[in-house]
């Protein structure tokens, strides 16, 4: 990157810094949980607005989201992402409150900087990552479709930071079994357990595990199982996910367990009804090219980065890759090595460091959209490798 452009990219960051720490000490004191982040979306909404911003809000169908736009001229359209939702007790152990802010700096550090691109820049508000996030909503909506890009950054721990984080597909079930009930000694033949066909549920799922491909993880907790050890059970609830690398495995598995659903019903003569716990999550549609890219910004920005690790987890960043180029950087904000979801993380995003972190995450963001807004030959590379990658996860 020229000198010029990236001294230019700092002094716009600097100059909207203050504002954003602001932003991230205030969501941090004021924690708020998915669908209520009425305050923390309000805030933002007007920070952005006062920057200039066209902000609609509420938006997609969510009262705490919103989308602001800066209608900057015929070109291309790129999303910034923004999370602001705490955990509950926790409140922002997940560091929404600055990743969150650290979105809001690089929309104000790219406002300032304008006269240097042509198209749509979007600030977009997406609540409930931690529940049924609105990403997954949003994606549906077809809100990211036809973007040339897609991105946020994700706070993260230990002083290493990655260009990308991957995730699995995630399906989440709520059985339930239905049985009749009996006296558990006077007539146990009278009755039909829902109980045991919950077990031999979840035992069937287990043998099948020795056959699991190594992304395959299957979790389930028993929700209802009875109200008293003399009655036979004509109810139980249990509620199950399953993670899977890519959405035709994902369709797999499904298949998997409703044949072990409906075994178990059968054979002690209950019923059985799966329903959707949640919205599917998607795994991510990785683009080598926009990794490679956002390294290359981590070694110029004086940042150390490792390449991207092992899917663990699941994210509503998924269901956006599936419909345009995305990426979710994990940007360290501490040297400490810190679990997302503690308390200590929480802290760790109202200390010095992490202020570090959100200018240079900001700068990192800011130098990626130009790159995005300015080079067409980048653009049509990132399209051409995004739907090369999405067929693959799409195709069994």
């Amino acid at each position: 990157m020229e000198t010029t452009r990236k001294q230019q990219i700092r002094s716009a960051v600097l100059q909207h810094l203050p504002e954003a720490r602001s932003l991230s000490e205030s969501l941090a004191r004021h924690p708020e949980l998915s669908y209520e982040e009425y305050e923390s979306s309000r805030k933002i909404a007007e920070l952005l607005a006062q920057s200039g911003f066209d902000v609609t809000c509420p938006y997609a169908g969510y009262d705490t989201a919103f989308c602001a736009c800066l209608d900057n001229g015929d070109g291309p359209s790129v999303a910034l992402l923004t999370e602001y939702d705490a955990l509950p007790e926790i409140g922002h152990g997940c560091g929404h409150n600055l990743h969150g802010a650290l979105s809001v700096l690089t929309g104000m550090s790219l406002m300032e900087l304008k006269d240097q691109f042509r198209g749509k820049l979007y600030v977009i508000g997406t609540p409930a990552e931690e529940e049924n996030g609105a990403k997954i909503g949003m994606a549906s909506q077809g809100i990211f479709d036809n973007m040339a890009l897609a991105v946020m950054m994700h706070s993260w721990a230990g002083g290493t930071s990655l260009p990308n984080m991957d995730v699995l597909s995630l399906r989440c079930y709520v059985a339930e079994f239905h049985g009749e009930t009996s006296h558990a000694v006077a007539a146990p033949w009278r009755g039909k357990s829902a109980l045991a066909a919950a077990r031999k549920f979840l035992d069937l799922i287990d043998a099948r595990r020795e056959c699991f491909t190594p992304d395959v993880h299957v979790n389930a907790v028993i929700l209802d199982g009875g109200k008293a050890p003399n009655i036979i059970p004509d109810y139980a609830k249990i509620r199950m996910e399953f993670r899977t690398a890519s959405l035709s495995r994902l369709e797999e598995v499904d298949e998997m367990i409703k044949k072990c659903a409906n075994a178990t019903a059968m054979a002690l003569d209950c019923t059985v009804s799966l329903n959707f716990g949640l919205s599917d999550f998607y795994d991510m549609v990785r683009i080598p090219l926009l990794e490679d890219t956002v390294t290359d910004y981590f070694k110029e920005f004086g940042l150390c980065s490792g390449p991207v690790q092992p899917a663990t987890g699941s994210s509503d960043m998924g269901n956006v890759s599936y419909h345009c180029p995305s990426i979710q950087p994990l940007l360290s904000i501490t040297e400490e090595n810190l679990a997302l979801h503690t308390s200590a993380f929480r802290e760790a995003t109202q200390k010095p460091p992490a202020y570090e972190a959100l200018a240079n995450g900001a700068e990192i963001l800011s130098a990626l959209v130009l790159k995005v807004f300015e080079d067409q030959n980048f653009r049509e590379n990132i399209q051409e490798v995004w739907k090369q990658e999405l067929k693959k996860k799409t195709e069994k």
